[in-house]
């Protein structure tokens, strides 16, 4: 009961909200799951809990939501776990966090419960195999997948034939020809995402990976190649120098992005899936139905390649009912838990099956041009220490866009200081 007094008084000063759930005096099991904030659509998982509940009356699941960013939850989570509290069985966590709690021995290895890593993953999309697999143990399931997509408007692009561009340079020519020929000094060429949030990490790995570069190997070690990371900032600031991207972009967060493409003042975007129902169904969206779709451009010479988020499920290393909360995740990773979510909440599927399933593309028909950009995608570094790795990247490349640094300088810093965090 302290435990639980706790954790609710941790999650009041997080903002984060408690919901009590239905407990019967007959039920052999409660669990509890904490089901992220609001973009991780806390009503939907309750719609699945329910089937889960009704097929198995002897369990009853009751949700803790909260946590507006991946940061915040991040901050949340980590005191809890690091308390080694009891009273959550279940969390969703970010991508990114794995490697991390999985090291700091948070999550329950699921191996016993799903098979093998190569058996129990393989169904899935390629980069989840990757960053739910920790030394060999399964440390979490996908729930849904994430990542950034290049929106643009298809309306200009047609209005002066323009193909969709291939290369970043062909993406500043384009912006350049469209900014020119509609004579807005506040139409934008492009906008990304240049303040310290966990946006920024992208906006310093899409360049660089998109010239065949690998910032970390298989084991997690640097492996930066800082000539092609100073390149692709230096790409940056040469579009802020031309009027492609606007000179206070290390102001820029994600929602700034979305809501000034919704108004009709930028042409190619940066954004995170979620951003697509936000230009097609909120009713101040100047661009319904003009948006379109396309991989992220590559480097001449390089290949296309954009950072994969996503949601996975995991079991506390602390939980009392390990068996059954292991059993509600596979339930939530299942082929058709990810298609309800893809139809009833525009969720992007962790499985490449399902973004072609005919009731899925009925739903959801931008999913057709999604897939092709989800499953070549890649993973932030997978780190047992991502929260510095984060910190580092994200604010380094901040500097550099705001021109606190130079380039040279912020790949300097970053390989110094991450070169003795991944190693």
């Amino acid at each position: 009961m302290q435990r639980l007094k706790l954790l609710k008084a941790l999650a009041l000063c997080a903002g984060f909200t408690v919901a009590s759930g239905a407990t019967s005096a007959l039920a052999d099991t409660t669990l509890r799951v904490f089901s992220g904030g609001a973009n991780q659509r806390p009503d939907l998982m309750r719609k699945l809990f329910d089937q889960y509940q009704a097929a198995n009356p002897g369990v009853k699941i009751g949700i803790e939501t909260g946590g507006a960013t991946s940061e915040l939850q991040r901050q949340y989570l980590s005191t809890v776990l690091n308390a080694k509290d009891s009273a959550i069985d279940i969390y969703m966590i970010d991508i990114v966090n794995p490697a991390q709690y999985f090291g700091a021995g948070w999550l329950e290895p699921l191996n016993a419960f799903v098979g093998a890593p190569a058996e129990a993953l393989k169904a899935y999309l390629p980069v989840y195999l990757q960053s739910n697999v920790v030394d060999g143990k399964v440390a979490a399931m996908p729930a849904f997948a994430d990542a950034m997509f290049m929106y643009y408007r298809k309306d200009l692009l047609e209005k002066y034939k323009i193909p969709e561009p291939k290369t970043w340079d062909e993406l500043a020519s384009a912006a350049k020809k469209i900014q020119a020929g509609e004579g807005n000094p506040n139409l934008q060429g492009l906008s990304i995402q240049g303040a310290p949030i966990e946006g920024a990490v992208c906006t310093f790995l899409l360049p660089y990976w998109s010239q065949g570069k690998e910032f970390n190997d298989s084991s997690g070690k640097l492996t930066l190649d800082k000539a092609a990371a100073v390149k692709g900032l230096n790409m940056w600031l040469g579009m802020v120098d031309n009027g492609v991207i606007k000179k206070n972009v290390a102001e820029v967060k994600t929602p700034d992005t979305v809501n000034e493409f919704k108004a009709g003042q930028v042409v190619f975007a940066i954004n995170w899936g979620f951003a697509w129902d936000r230009f097609q169904v909120d009713n101040d969206s100047t661009v319904k139905g003009k948006v379109g779709v396309m991989p992220l451009p590559a480097m001449t010479g390089g290949k296309s390649a954009t950072c994969v988020g996503g949601w996975q499920w995991a079991v506390s290393a602390f939980s009392k009912h390990k068996t059954e909360a292991a059993k509600l995740v596979k339930f939530m990773s299942t082929p058709a838990a990810s298609k309800f979510l893809a139809v009833e909440g525009s969720l992007l599927p962790v499985y490449q099956s399902v973004y072609v399933d005919p009731e899925v593309v009925k739903a959801v028909p931008w999913f057709k041009d999604a897939a092709k950009v989800v499953i070549d995608g890649k993973s932030r570094p997978l780190s047992k220490d991502y929260g510095q790795v984060s910190d580092v990247i994200r604010t380094t490349t901040s500097a550099v866009l705001a021109r606190t640094k130079t380039p040279e300088a912020g790949v300097a810093e970053i390989e110094s200081r991450l070169s003795r965090v991944m190693r």
